[in-house]
């Protein structure tokens, strides 16, 4: 036999793989470990493969669901959100393939990378590149597109060459005159306040954060992801004060905070008009939005905060905790806990919003994650619910997207089961949000995850009606002409969705319910299990001093 024709006999006797297979190996070598989706052609070969390599796959029940999962694993483990999506194969664009769509431009104008591998080849390349892309600089989503014909298609295994894993991100440090400049202006305040925002979780910034106001003797206050970077019972939180705070700062220091809708914009009335801002962040395009910002420091979180640290290192300064300005902070924070925990002690049935999450907060153990989505349900209990941990408070964010409940609350649970077996996550929804993704009860019953849900049910989007109102409405007519749009069916039992899977479900109307239903579901760690807790429909928040931005003329 020639040594050509064995040459030959040997390239195709050498093993082959499957583009399924090196895009599971691709994921794994750039550091992915958890996998969410929806299976379905062409992509359910990129699942099995990912599990044979050790990724941890989670089958959800919506693909929507799924990214919101996908998301708050990266949060959580510093590994933003790679979306991997299947299209047609390659001969058949713009033939009206099957979902044919551009799937790479349409994913294009939300995303920070998004592209298509050329051939099974690229695959390692393109991986690596979105990986980096997602976690560099400001965090973001990227998209990766893979045609049907590269899933199944199979290449000699020496004609890959895997990248290897792309290193972590730079970090950047702000200009040193910046940083003089800002320390200067905060040392000249005479009303100052920090807000501690998702940016600052994101970067672990808790040790220096709380170095920062612990040192100087500031009042902070914590955006909604922000809680918990320092413990919400921190005598320098000033989250009960919160309008009281914003209003009459003059100099506010902006630790990964976005003077969005969340900050009021920054603007009167919320704000005096001659407040200085001192905004730290990782992205250059939010210096200045909306309003022209006293000192800008552009960098990592951490390192610019450690930054301002040496500052006062070099010359020690504390803001006098005896001022005036803590003394105004200390007298509002006093004055609407009063008011809260009168609404909170009230006895009449149906409970209102205060009961229950008063009644909630005496069990929660200190180390649970806090996952929650609603309307009042979200606000309310943001202002009672306590955070003691960072990057343990998951919620609808600067979208205010409701259906991210769920699947928030399935990936922290993997998350916990991996890191910290034993510890809970509490998922706290109203009763129209758990309607966006309640069949993702299924996915907890299935993996059998440390969750308790708790439905904090008043029959309707922001409020409701009872039933014996519901039953004298439909005397008028149809329901699709007289019941209001606000309004669902009333009593409706969320409890035996969970029940429906294997899980344990209640139905709960009094406070001594709830607290029993909630002592049984923390204790028990073998199932999780769902509340419903009933509440009065017409039930809302405390009146607020701001209306602007929630204006309605319900």
């Amino acid at each position: 036999m020639s040594e050509s024709n064995s040459a030959e006999r040997g390239n195709r006797d050498e093993e082959q793989v499957p583009g399924a297979k090196v895009i599971a190996q691709a994921l794994k070598t750039q550091g992915v470990k958890y996998m969410f989706g929806v299976v379905g052609i062409p992509v359910t070969e990129i699942a099995f493969a990912a599990q044979e390599l050790g990724i941890r796959y989670v089958g959800m029940r919506n693909e929507q669901a799924a990214c919101y999962a996908a998301s708050v694993v990266g949060y959580l483990t510093d590994r933003p959100l790679l979306v991997i999506g299947g299209s047609c194969e390659r001969s058949q664009e713009t033939m009206g393939a099957f979902q044919e769509l551009p799937q790479v431009e349409t994913c294009r104008l939300y995303s920070k990378f998004s592209a298509r591998p050329s051939s099974i080849q690229a695959i390692p390349s393109i991986i690596e590149k979105a990986v980096r892309s997602s976690m560099y600089g400001r965090p973001g989503a990227c998209y990766v597109d893979m045609p049907a014909d590269i899933v199944d298609l199979k290449v000699n295994v020496s004609s890959i060459k895997y990248v290897e894993c792309c290193m972590p991100p730079p970090v950047s440090m702000a200009e040193g005159s910046a940083v003089c400049m800002a320390a200067s202006v905060l040392r000249n305040a005479k009303q100052p306040l920090i807000i501690i925002g998702k940016g600052a979780a994101y970067a672990r910034a808790e040790e220096a954060v709380r170095k920062l106001v612990e040192q100087c003797k500031l009042p902070f206050l914590p955006t909604p992801m922000g809680k918990g970077v320092i413990p919400d019972n921190h005598p320098n939180c000033v989250g009960a004060a919160r309008s009281r705070a914003l209003q009459l700062a003059d100099v506010i220091v902006l630790f990964g905070a976005r003077l969005n809708w969340i900050l009021h914009f920054g603007l009167p009335p919320r704000f005096r008009p001659d407040v200085k801002f001192i905004q730290v962040d990782i992205c250059a395009e939010e210096l200045g939005n909306n309003v022209r910002p006293a000192v800008t420091l552009l960098g990592d979180i951490n390192a610019v905060t450690k930054q301002l640290l040496e500052q006062f290192d070099r010359t020690p300064w504390q803001y006098p905790p005896e001022s005036k300005w803590w003394k105004t902070l200390r007298e509002k924070m006093k004055s609407n806990e009063a008011v809260t925990k009168e609404l909170a002690s009230k006895n009449s049935l149906p409970m209102n919003y205060f009961t229950v999450f008063y009644h909630v907060q005496e069990q929660l153990p200190k180390d649970c994650f806090v996952v929650s989505e609603g309307a009042n349900t979200m606000d309310i209990g943001r202002t009672v619910l306590q955070n003691y941990l960072p990057r343990h408070r998951l919620d609808a964010g600067t979208f205010g997207t409701m259906g991210v409940g769920l699947g928030f609350a399935i990936a922290a649970a993997v998350v916990a089961k991996d890191r910290n077996p034993g510890q809970r996550v509490i998922c706290v929804e109203g009763d129209s949000a758990f309607g966006f993704s309640g069949l993702e009860v299924e996915t907890i019953c299935r993996y059998n995850l440390p969750i308790v849900l708790l439905v904090v049910n008043n029959n309707g989007i922001y409020q409701g009606f009872n039933a014996d109102t519901w039953k004298e409405m439909l005397k008028f007519g149809d329901a699709t002409f007289v019941a209001p749009p606000l309004s669902l069916l009333p009593n409706a039992h969320y409890e035996q969705v969970m029940t429906a899977f294997g899980g344990k479900g209640y139905f709960v109307q009094t406070p001594e319910e709830l607290q029993k239903c909630l002592s049984q579901s923390l204790a028990d760690t073998t199932k999780p299990s769902l509340i419903n807790i009933m509440i009065e429909p017409q039930a809302t928040r405390k009146p607020q001093e701001f209306h602007w931005l929630t204006r309605s003329n319900i």
